[in-house]
């Protein structure tokens, strides 16, 4: 009888390490890589040798459930490349899938495209995208470093995200997403207006970018809302017919560090959403805008916003105003309170002109940030704007 407990023991055992076997796997080739994914199961660890795999992969239909599916450098240090190609990965109708510490680079469409497959009232789930290095993508135009589609339940961590399509592309471009954290992450590119760093469209909700640094991410850096085809919407407009729309609701932007772009910030047919404990250096024309370019029916003016405790220190040749409005908008509904303005070439003409009068807000006086010709915006001791920007700890 004991002979044959520890025959069944060790069957189970030979069993367990066989199943983690199949499970963790390392690939060295493009169609090794394709075979352990397209076969992978829930858990499954597919480890990718350093080297250059060509782009171009479409994986559709892959769920890993609880446990995910992970595709996963062998050697986070020494991390494999995956060049070229219209899109550089593409996943398809996917959930509980982990992408970590892949190099993205020369794909003339899109870097990495993660979307619901066109079925637009079932939304990919349990998406992780943990660094990530996206560079270089496509030529002038709509090309985007990580295009996500239909996505609910997602998180976009410690990502490098730098030259996406010029004119009019985005670092990361959201329609239709929801519930998804974007934090930690590094956005490079240049001031030309078109280009946005993160933008929320085509009915996107609940969405939190935090501790980020964009370092001239565009006209836009972050552009809550946008314009969207009305067939684009996730979930469809039809499915929400009698209530209020837009092109982005409940958006928070806190904690990041901004340097340079047109506008660091835009309201863009936004119904609520929260910006603060952002520090914003040098902005090229203004701290925000509040615009309204989806003027559909039933869509609401861009509305219900919040500006606070953020740090705005800018020069009076590079400044059009604190806030851009355009027409058929809502600005009395905006909120103002406890942001610090600074005017570096003329201090005395720091107060900025608001749409509604500012709670409790600081003007003309030197935040004292560490060393902002070399990019450390972090405040010295003693600011007083120790209560605002993005190094307060929350």
């Amino acid at each position: 009888m004991i002979h044959r407990r520890w025959a069944a023991a060790f069957c189970a055992a030979a069993a367990c390490l066989a199943q983690a076997a199949l499970a963790d796997s390392l690939v060295r080739t493009p169609d090794a890589l394709r075979r352990a994914v397209r076969s992978a199961k829930p858990g499954a660890v597919i480890r990718v040798a350093p080297g250059r795999y060509g782009g171009g992969f479409y994986f559709e239909r892959l769920h890993g459930g609880p446990e995910p599916i992970r595709i996963t450098a062998a050697d986070p240090a020494d991390p494999p490349v995956f060049n070229g190609g219209g899109t550089g990965l593409h996943l398809a109708a996917c959930s509980g899938i982990e992408l970590d510490d892949l190099i993205v680079e020369g794909s003339t469409d899109n870097g990495i495209n993660i979307d619901d497959g066109g079925r637009y009232d079932a939304p990919a789930t349990g998406i992780v995208c943990r660094r990530l290095h996206i560079r270089n993508i496509g030529p002038s135009g709509n090309h985007d470093g990580l295009k996500l589609s239909g996505i609910k339940g997602f998180h976009v961590l410690e990502c490098t995200i730098e030259f996406w399509g010029t004119g009019d592309g985005q670092g990361i471009d959201m329609v239709g997403c929801h519930d998804g954290v974007i934090q930690g992450c590094r956005f490079r590119h240049t001031d030309e207006e078109g280009c946005v760093g993160v933008q929320t469209k085509g009915g996107t909700t609940d969405i939190v970018v935090r501790g980020c640094r964009f370092e001239h991410a565009g006209g836009r850096a972050v552009n809550i809302g946008g314009s969207t085809g009305l067939e684009f919407f996730r979930p469809p407009l039809k499915m929400l017919a009698g209530r209020p729309l837009s092109e982005a609701a409940r958006i928070t932007v806190e904690r990041n560090t901004f340097i340079g772009s047109g506008a660091p910030v835009a309201f863009v047919g936004v119904d609520g959403a929260v910006v603060r404990n952002n520090t914003i250096y040098r902005p090229k024309r203004w701290a925000l805008r509040i615009l309204q370019e989806t003027t559909a029916p039933g869509f609401v003016p861009s509305r219900k916003g919040r500006f606070e405790n953020n740090i705005v220190v800018f020069r009076s040749d590079e400044w059009a105003g604190a806030v851009n409005i355009g027409p058929k908008t809502a600005p009395e509904t905006f909120g103002f309170a406890g942001n610090v303005w600074y005017c570096e070439d003329a201090p005395a003409r720091s107060r900025p002109e608001l749409p509604t009068a500012e709670k409790a807000g600081v003007y003309g006086k030197d935040p004292l940030l560490r060393d902002p010709a070399h990019g450390d915006l972090r405040l010295q001791p003693g600011s007083p704007a120790s209560r605002s920007g993005a190094n307060v700890a929350h």
